[in-house]
């Protein structure tokens, strides 16, 4: 689908800057994805892939492919966060804990907590970017 820019107003509960997003052939009041993992189809060797699912002034919400021995390395978030892994196997490090993630594995993060992940097998991770209300 093209992507255009679309006056936010049409959007109800977003602000009125202009955005870009898909247009759909309807209007919705939500996002809706029936499968995450349809989200990425295939995960290229030697590859992460991300997508931004959504984008708000409350949240962001991105989709991660990490092929098997793909690796985020240590890095830090400035807001809470929210990994939840989908499919696969991956080492975590949160803070100076080693952990180990599957599918189904949940994890909330504060901000400013240090952070790495290595896939042991193609992985389908959703990161949750949480902003404080204003």
């Amino acid at each position: 689908e093209p992507l255009v820019r679309v006056p936010a107003v049409y959007y109800p509960g977003i602000n009125t800057s202009i955005i870009t997003r898909k247009v759909r052939v309807f209007m919705s009041l939500y996002e809706f994805i029936a499968n995450l993992t349809d989200a990425i189809p295939e995960i290229p060797a030697d590859s992460i892939i991300s997508r931004t699912l959504y984008a708000g002034d409350d949240m962001k919400a991105v989709l991660f492919a990490f092929a098997a021995g793909q690796e985020l390395s240590e890095h830090t978030a400035s807001m809470p966060a929210t990994l939840i892994f989908m499919q696969g196997e991956a080492d975590l490090m949160l803070g100076d804990e080693a952990q180990s993630a599957q599918a189904g594995t949940w994890v909330h993060m504060p901000p400013n907590l240090s952070h790495s992940i290595k896939a042991k097998t193609p992985v389908i991770m959703l990161l949750l970017l949480l902003r404080a209300a204003t």
